[in-house]
């Protein structure tokens, strides 16, 4: 009889505990807006990031609190970017597609001023003098802007540099974040003419030191029929606001350091 009690009690308190608990489920559920789940079904999933919040579910929550426009992922692309703009009653702008361009060819080219034995990343050969480069401009060439691409759109060359697939780019800009030596910039794919140095050193310390830098000579500058390019400090700078990509400069700049993205 004791026993059979103990049962009927421990099998009431578990019904009573149930009800309270699916009671307490219903009053203190917390409402979800439907578009939260039509926008995770359309966003990737990838979580890299690279539209500022923390993953896709916060691009989500985001876009329905208006903060994140409709084109804000990197990764989507332009049918579902339209769709979300559709799903949230946005107007979408086309934009031009952009891509991750290194400035500076130098690599291998580039002398080295000691030897690094340090781990191979980037940031951590920059906290030691600079790099190991004798131009204090140059990419140090351990691939941390490589490690950095979520999408396996950077590549190491023979050269030491890293190479930018325009394809699988996203221009979700982190690799110009992770570059110590802020050497990447993203430009529009309509702009095939980039200058492949960032060094603001003079013509004769840059040419001590690496044999493809930008040496200020300014014969691009004059070359240039529209204005779009200067020497700023040093350096040959292109408005692309200006820029035709007649490729004039390219043809007269004596160290090659102008070049057309292949």
């Amino acid at each position: 009889m004791e026993i059979l009690i103990a049962v009927l009690v421990l099998g009431f308190l578990g019904l009573l505990f149930g009800v309270g608990l699916a009671i307490a489920s219903k009053k203190l559920a917390v409402q979800v807006d439907p578009k939260l789940e039509e926008l995770q079904h359309l966003l990737p999933g990838s979580n890299c990031g690279a539209c500022g919040n923390p993953g896709c579910f916060g691009f989500a929550e985001s876009l329905l609190s208006g903060k994140s426009s409709a084109d804000g992922c990197r990764v989507c692309s332009e049918e579902v970017k339209a769709k979300i703009a559709r799903l949230m009653g946005l107007t979408l702008e086309k934009q031009t597609k952009k891509i991750a361009t290194l400035h500076c060819n130098g690599g291998l080219k580039v002398k080295d001023k000691y030897l690094y034995n340090g781990v191979n990343d980037c940031v951590a050969a920059n906290l030691v003098l600079g790099g190991q480069k004798a131009c204090v401009f140059a990419c140090l060439g351990f691939g941390t802007c490589q490690k950095a691409c979520p999408f396996g759109a950077i590549s190491m060359s023979d050269e030491g540099l890293p190479v930018v697939d325009k394809v699988k780019c996203r221009s979700c800009n982190k690799c110009v974040l992770a570059c110590p030596k802020k050497l990447f910039s993203l430009v529009s794919v309509s702009n095939s003419v980039y200058v492949a140095c960032s060094s603001h050193d003079s013509g004769r310390d840059v040419k001590a030191v690496c044999p493809v830098g930008c040496i200020a000579c300014k014969l691009c500058e004059k070359a240039c029929k529209f204005d779009a390019i200067q020497v700023i400090d040093n350096l040959a700078v292109i408005d692309y606001h200006k820029c035709t990509s007649c490729k004039e400069c390219v043809k007269v700049c004596p160290a090659q350091t102008i070049r057309i993205r292949e």
